[in-house]
């Protein structure tokens, strides 16, 4: 049997259940496979005696959410290249007895978009700049984007991000200092949300936004899976844009991770039915 386990803080649906975990583990039953994945909480303090004792046991890998994914760097024996970018990691891989840094949030999005739109040669407008905003622009970049424009309220925050993908991706990258109702500017490609604005329970939060700026045929994704149709893709979709939910990043993410752990591949089908159950 094959062991993945997840090192967490506290992530749950509304009826209390890890939906990563569900989904995984419903993706391990429809395709049959003898594995498990199972959810552990671990304190800071006890995240390499938690990497030791995974080897200890042989486990195939395991994800790492907030606040683990830069902490357990030192605990690793290498990175794949767009995690060493990143500098962040969600998901581990053992590969030769050696345990691999992955970071699977970027990847997961662009396997969303790529199925509305080609990242290649598009413009984005990317909302915050913390560890998923990290993740995405760093891998759109690095498939190809023309430009990413940083959108976020911490000037110093969101300069680091923009400094790291001049430095380290071919893209033109431009912060914007978020504070008033920001207009997407013409050409723009794809806004993508990747702020915790919209997550439950504050359901009626919206972006600072000038919903008037959002045009139609534009690619707006949020990245919040609960809910799935958060009101920035209720207002952009009534813009008539192309709208990607939160959902697509999650299921593609632990797509990624399953093939790398166990060397199948998974009906996202299933995994996405899974999470909208529970989701309602």
């Amino acid at each position: 049997m094959s062991f993945v386990s997840i090192l967490t803080g506290s992530f749950s649906t509304p009826a209390g259940e890890n939906p990563t975990v569900a989904m995984v583990e419903a993706a391990y039953r429809n395709l049959g496979v003898d594995a498990r994945y199972l959810n552990c909480e671990v304190v800071s303090e006890a995240l390499g005696d938690a990497v030791r004792g995974a080897r200890a046991m042989g486990w195939v890998g395991f994800n790492l959410s907030i606040p683990h994914k830069v902490a357990v760097l030192e605990h690793l024996d290498g990175l794949a290249d767009s995690a060493e970018v990143i500098g962040a990691v969600n998901c581990v891989v053992r590969r030769e007895g050696r345990y691999i840094g992955e970071n699977t949030d970027g990847q997961g999005f662009l396997a969303a978009l790529r199925t509305v739109v080609d990242p290649a040669g598009r413009s984005f407008v990317l909302f915050g700049a913390g560890g998923a905003a990290r993740a995405i622009a760093v891998e759109a970049a690095l498939a190809g984007a023309a430009s990413i424009t940083v959108v976020n309220r911490d000037p110093t925050r969101g300069a680091e991000l923009v400094a790291l993908l001049r430095e380290r991706t071919p893209t033109r990258a431009e912060l914007a200092v978020w504070d008033g109702a920001y207009r997407v500017a013409e050409g723009t490609d794809i806004v993508v949300n990747a702020t915790s604005i919209g997550l439950a329970p504050d359901l009626d939060a919206r972006l600072d936004l000038d919903l008037g700026t959002l045009r139609e045929g534009m690619v707006v994704a949020d990245v919040i899976p609960n809910p799935p149709r958060t009101r920035l893709l209720a207002d952009a979709e009534a813009r008539g844009c192309v709208v990607l939910d939160g959902l697509g990043m999650l299921v593609n993410q632990a797509v990624i991770g399953i093939r790398h752990w166990i060397g199948a591949d998974p009906d996202p089908a299933v995994m996405r039915a899974k999470l909208e159950e529970l989701f309602g």
